[in-house]
Order: C-alpha cells, then sequence, then structure tokens
C-alpha cells in the first residue's frame, strides 16, 4: 500500500514536473556522449520550428543546424566545460524549419565517467530570439536616432572627439555644422508630425547625398543635424554649406500631394582652432546656428569670438591645463562634508567635494576650476577620477559611508558606470556605502536613460540621491518615476526656512511624498541652528552644512566621525 502511494505521489511530480517544462517553453536534453545521442523532452517541436526539418537526434545533428559564426564559440565553452574550468553557458543560433536562425540560451552541466571523462550532458535550452531582438534594438538606439538612421547626440559627440584628437594630432584643420530645419513648428501644426518626420527624413538623406562620404552625419536635436567634416578648411565648408542652402531653397519637399518649401540655417565652427572638446564644439556651433536665425535664417554663420570673449575663453583653457596636470600629477584630492541625523546630529555619511593642489600647493577651492572645465567638457576625468578616489577611501575606511557627485555629462556616458561595475563588482561591502548623487536638472533630461541609470547603480548594491532637488521643473512628479533612496533638497529652499512661507510649503509638500515613497531626505546649506531645529521639527531625515562642518581634506576625521555626533568647524575649505 505504502509502495502504491509513493507510486502515485512519484507519478504526480512527474507530471507537475512536465506541466511546468511546458509551460516554461524550455527544453531539457541529455546528450550521451559515448554514442552522441540526444534525447530531448518539452515543446520540442516550438523550439526548433520542425515542420521541414527532423528534430536533432545527436550532437552533430544539431551542430549542422547551428550558425557557422558561433560553432567556434561553442566549442570554446564546451572545452572550457568539460576541463572543468568554467561553467556551460552558452547563446547561439540555430536554423528553423522556416530557413530562419532563432536565438537559443543553452545551460548544461557535464557528467564524468568512472574514467574520468565526460560521459553525458545535461542541461536547459531556452528560446531567445525576442531577447535578443529587444537587446540589439536597445543597442541601435543607443548609438542611432530612431527616425533617420543617423548617429544620435551622444554618438555624434564621439565622432566629434575623435576627430579633434585626430585634428590635434596630426594638424588637420576641420569644421562642425549645425544644419537646423527652419520653422519645423509650423510644419508641424500646419501639416501634421507625420508630416514634419518626413521633412526630416528627406533632409537627412539629401545631407547623405550633398556631403562626402567621409563626413559624419548625427542628428543632436529634434530639429537639428549635426554634419563632421574632417580635413576640411572654413573655405570648403563654407561652399558645402552654401550647396545645402541652395538646394533646399531650390528643391521643395514632396510629401504625398504635398509641396512644402523648406529652408535650413547653418552653425558652423572650426577646429581644433576654435574648440578643443566636443562639448565646446557643439556648444559654439549651436550658438552660431542662433545668429544665424537672428539674421533672419536661411543663412550661414561662423562661430566669432569677441576679444572678452576670447580672453575668457583663453583663461578657460588655461584652467584646463591645469587641471589636466594636476590629474597627472595626483594634485586632485577629495574634501569631506558631513551629513548628519536631524535628531541625534550623528553623523550618518560624508559627501565627497573635489578640490585641486596648485603647482605651489595651495588648495583650490572647486568653484575656481569647475566652472571652467565642465564648460571645455573636461568633467568626465575629474568624475572618474572622484570616483577612484572615493572607492579607495571605503577600501581603507570599513566603517565609513560616502557619496559623490557626478556631473550630467558623465550621467549619459557609459564608461563612468563601466568603470564603477569594474570596480565594485563582487565588493557589495564597498558598493553598499557608496552613495551616487545625481542632478535633478541631469535627471529630467532624460527620464527614462536616468532610471536605466539608477537601476544599474542599485543593482550593484548602491545607493542613489537625487540632489538639487527643486531647481528643475514639475518635480513632485519625476520623482515618482525615479527609484532614488535619497532626496536632497535644493539650498535655496533652506535659506531663510524660519520664514519663508513658500519655501515652508514646499518642504512639507516634499515631506509627505517622501515619506509615501519611503525616500529619505536632506537639507543642504543649514547654516544656523534654527533651521536646524525647524527641519528638524518638520521631519526632515537627514543635514548637511556649515553649521555642522565645512568640507576638510583631512581624511582623519573620516575614522572618529562616523556615528558620533558633528562638530561645528570654521577653518577648512569650503565650496
Amino acid at each position: 500500500m505504502i509502495d502504491a502511494i509513493a507510486k502515485d505521489d512519484s507519478h504526480l511530480e512527474l507530471e507537475r514536473l512536465k506541466g511546468a517544462l511546458w509551460a516554461s517553453g524550455d527544453v531539457v536534453y541529455d546528450w550521451d556522449l559515448a554514442t552522441d545521442h540526444i534525447a530531448f523532452s518539452g515543446d520540442v517541436a516550438a523550439l526548433f520550428e520542425s515542420d521541414n526539418l527532423t528534430v536533432p537526434a545527436s550532437g552533430e545533428d544539431l551542430q549542422l543546424r547551428i550558425s557557422p559564426e558561433d560553432i567556434p564559440r561553442r566549442r570554446r565553452i564546451l572545452s572550457d566545460h568539460f576541463a572543468g574550468s568554467a561553467a556551460y553557458d552558452c547563446e547561439y543560433r540555430i536554423r528553423s524549419g522556416q530557413g530562419e536562425f532563432q536565438w537559443l540560451h543553452d545551460r548544461g552541466s557535464v557528467q564524468y565517467s568512472a574514467a574520468g571523462t565526460p560521459a553525458r550532458m545535461t542541461g536547459v535550452i531556452r528560446l531567445v530570439t525576442l531577447r535578443k531582438k529587444h537587446e540589439e534594438r536597445l543597442q541601435y538606439l543607443a548609438n542611432f536616432d530612431d527616425l533617420t538612421g543617423h548617429y544620435n547626440k551622444l554618438r555624434m559627440r564621439e565622432a566629434l572627439e575623435h576627430a579633434l584628437t585626430q585634428s590635434q594630432r596630426f594638424g588637420q584643420p576641420g569644421v562642425y555644422m549645425v544644419i537646423g530645419v527652419d520653422h519645423l513648428d509650423r510644419i508641424n501644426t500646419g501639416y501634421g508630425y507625420e508630416v514634419g518626420d518626413a521633412v526630416l527624413v528627406e533632409i537627412g538623406r539629401r545631407l547623405d547625398n550633398w556631403l562626402r562620404a567621409a563626413d559624419v552625419i548625427g542628428r543632436p536635436s529634434g530639429d537639428c543635424f549635426g554634419a563632421l567634416l574632417s580635413v576640411c578648411s572654413e573655405e570648403k565648408a563654407q561652399i558645402a554649406a552654401e550647396r545645402i542652402l541652395q538646394s533646399m531653397r531650390d528643391q521643395p519637399i514632396v510629401v504625398g500631394q504635398e509641396k512644402i518649401h523648406v529652408t535650413v540655417s547653418i552653425g558652423s565652427v572650426a577646429f581644433s582652432a576654435q574648440s578643443k572638446t566636443a562639448v565646446d564644439a557643439m556648444t559654439k556651433a549651436e550658438s552660431a546656428l542662433q545668429q544665424a536665425k537672428t539674421a533672419g535664417r536661411d543663412c550661414l554663420r561662423f562661430f566669432e569670438l569677441t576679444e572678452a570673449q576670447r580672453q575668457d575663453y583663453r583663461a578657460s583653457m588655461d584652467i584646463g591645463e591645469e587641471v589636466q596636470q594636476a590629474l597627472k600629477d595626483n594634485r586632485i584630492v577629495l574634501a569631506y562634508q558631513p551629513v548628519v541625523d536631524a535628531q541625534s546630529h550623528v553623523v550618518r555619511y560624508f559627501e565627497c567635494l573635489v578640490r585641486m593642489y596648485d603647482r605651489e600647493g595651495a588648495l583650490v577651492p572647486a568653484a575656481q576650476f569647475v566652472p571652467a572645465i565642465e564648460q571645455l567638457g573636461l568633467m568626465r576625468s575629474i568624475d572618474n577620477r572622484v570616483r577612484d578616489l572615493a572607492i579607495a577611501a571605503l577600501e581603507r575606511f570599513p566603517n565609513v559611508n560616502l557619496a559623490i557627485n557626478i556631473s550630467g555629462l558623465t550621467a549619459t556616458e557609459h564608461s563612468w558606470q563601466r568603470g564603477l561595475v569594474a570596480r565594485l563588482k563582487d565588493r557589495r561591502d564597498l558598493a553598499s556605502r557608496l552613495i551616487v548623487e545625481i542632478t535633478e536638472t541631469t535627471a529630467l533630461m532624460d527620464i527614462d536613460e536616468t532610471s536605466r541609470f539608477v537601476f544599474s547603480l542599485r543593482g550593484l548594491g548602491c545607493e542613489v540621491a537625487l540632489d538639487d532637488f527643486g531647481a528643475g521643473f514639475t518635480t513632485f512628479h519625476h520623482l515618482r518615476a525615479l527609484t532614488v533612496d535619497v532626496v536632497k533638497i535644493d539650498g535655496s529652499f533652506i535659506h531663510h526656512i524660519t520664514s519663508d512661507k513658500q519655501n515652508q510649503i514646499f518642504i512639507r509638500n516634499l515631506l509627505a511624498l517622501a515619506g509615501t515613497l519611503g525616500v529619505s531626505t536632506v537639507a543642504e546649506c543649514v547654516e544656523t541652528k534654527e533651521e536646524a531645529d525647524y527641519l528638524s521639527a518638520e521631519g526632515v531625515d537627514l543635514l548637511q552644512g556649515y553649521y555642522f562642518g565645512r568640507p576638510d581634506i583631512d581624511d582623519r576625521l573620516l575614522t572618529f566621525q562616523q556615528g558620533n555626533q558633528a562638530r561645528i568647524k570654521s577653518s577648512a575649505v569650503g565650496d
């Protein structure tokens, strides 16, 4: 009787496993390596789309169906697994009964004979074609404009950065142009957005024909195209721009039954004579484009500096060179400012603020060099150094939590994030003590991209803070869309908080929303006891400001101050 019950239970368990296997769409296999016979279980017909082809019965049959491009990689992974040096986890394409290739994800484990040789292989195969197509789509969108197929802003900036490097290395001139579509908003209003999109696609096609094959074309913004003309003088660029302008005047764009007369305005900047970085070149070209629009549109303007602008630019370039040398000489350091519990004033973590020693050894506040390097597009190098210095400090002080700021430019780049992953992968002990702060204005530039960025940081174990909250627009709405851990209230709302009724209303609304979302709040720029007491009574979680401590480059304070009450400091270098 007991044996019968056990047999029934075993049968039910087997039926449940079969049902789950079919529901998942996975296929289990058992591969006898000695006879090369493979037995499959599950929805095999759907996996291999075997209407016109038989299901593979052996390892050889399966390999004949695999894409020739994927066979060497699969062989290598199998060989490493058989040797015991790696798990078997492989994705490859297999030809279906319809003649198309489908993506499979194959995970398995080898079993060895008594003699220690591979005897059989068992594993699970899953169809992942839709996921791979989605990944390819995301990869495409990361580099190209979805409407026109040209480079997007990020990829355009990378191409421009490379062109500037080549120009500086070999002394070859180049020009970056921004081609703006005049009155695109009127076309969208009068004819509809579909017609407006068709106009953009046609202008992109014409630019492909009008410019050289070696020229790079992108779409950095909605109504503008960018054109990178390497190894090109200003005179040749002007000829090319005049050809574009004249052709647009002479050739209306036909969309359906409509003939639409469209003109463009062009702003240009020469490099590397007038620009040393991609961001600088793009900004100056856009400035020249605005000059062209102000001059009546349908014309070309080259960027020109006034004497005052030229002096400011030279000063910025001098600062940029000094910062680059300071990076080489390891003269970039961190100053630490405490962030304290609003009730107990116990230090919860420190914010890392960048500082620089000049060549004489004097400490330079951030305000004296950060604006210039932001203008020159050098913040990525600073952000990389701050990241590395902060992680090194976390390693030295295992009981300390730190926060770092990253610029808007860095937040849109993947290289900084890859560097963080490389240093914190499998180091959750460090990641859990690091807070990454992004500004609200940066977050609002692209909510979807910011959400992906935040998700990846939290996946490592880091916390994410939204800095300068309240400085942007429609902030409460967007806070719901961002899964951040901390919100830092912009300092402009803290000054005179005890008497400013509007700021008080803002902070109460924010605290109510933060409480609903489970987000911690930090009030910045707290300078008086009255401000600290008021914010604490209102329910702000954490406080930061000169009242509790100025930024200090002495990292010994990380040893004795974390977890203790903050002490008021007045002798350190401030922001």
